[in-house]
């Protein structure tokens, strides 16, 4: 993996958001994946816990920021329509104490202008010292960076703190996505995500949507935005007018 990271092999796709009420592609969502010479393409699941515990996860995550934002620019320099582009953070990373300070700089550098940037984090990573992650968040959100909370539900969350972080949308796990139509459990959490998102005025994208069937039962529950491959697989940015 660190031979990976020196050499290269490390690449992005981006899958397409849609917002379903005009057909509108909102953004895109940077996924890692790792060229392996021998074992072909990899996904984060085969690589991620090594990446982790060797500590080489913080140097992947600012390689994937750095590119994602570069990407972008490009795309909006070859005159294609200006949309978001969305990047998973780690832990290592968030709580990296100059974090801010990366963003900002990675951001100059590229030339992007920070709405077309979105941060992803977790439950657990935003309830991880809640205080400083407050901080943290209002400080990007007066950059101008777009935040949203990834796999929503299946942490913990109390909603006295998740009122004061300064969000803009949160994302429906895709194990309540895919289990929808047949589980009573998963529509109800779901409908109950969605309405208390609403609520606090923030946006909900439904990721791994698979089929019309679960597209009819989120629409019937008020979810507006999506992600999935019903609508688009992941695709490299050679790709990107398919977007």
């Amino acid at each position: 993996l660190r031979k990976a990271c020196d050499n290269g092999e490390l690449l992005l796709y981006y899958q397409p958001r849609i917002r379903l009420s005009d057909r509108r592609t909102t953004g895109v969502e940077a996924l890692l994946r790792w060229q392996h010479p021998s074992r072909g393409l990899l996904t984060p699941a085969d690589f991620m816990p090594v990446a982790i515990e060797s500590g080489l996860i913080r140097t992947i995550d600012q390689w994937v920021l750095k590119a994602a934002c570069g990407q972008n620019k490009a795309w909006q320099d070859q005159g294609l329509p200006s949309i978001r582009v969305s990047v998973n953070i780690s832990q290592s990373l968030f709580h990296y104490h100059g974090f801010v300070d990366l963003v900002r700089q990675t951001l100059a550098d590229s030339g992007l202008p920070a709405g077309y940037l979105e941060l992803e984090l977790t439950e657990t990573i935003a309830m991880a010292n809640v205080d400083t992650s407050i901080r943290k968040l209002s400080e990007l959100t007066a950059i101008g960076i777009q935040l949203s909370i990834d796999d929503f539900g299946t942490g913990y969350s109390s909603l006295s703190y998740l009122q004061r972080l300064s969000l803009n949308m949160v994302k429906i796990d895709q194990s309540f996505v895919g289990e929808i139509e047949t589980n009573e459990g998963c529509a109800f959490i779901t409908k109950a995500i969605i309405s208390m998102a609403h609520s606090l005025n923030l946006f909900v994208l439904a990721e791994g949507v698979e089929t019309r069937e679960q597209l009819d039962v989120l629409l019937g529950l008020g979810c507006e935005r999506f992600q999935g491959s019903l609508f688009s697989p992941p695709l490299l940015p050679d790709r990107a007018d398919e977007i």
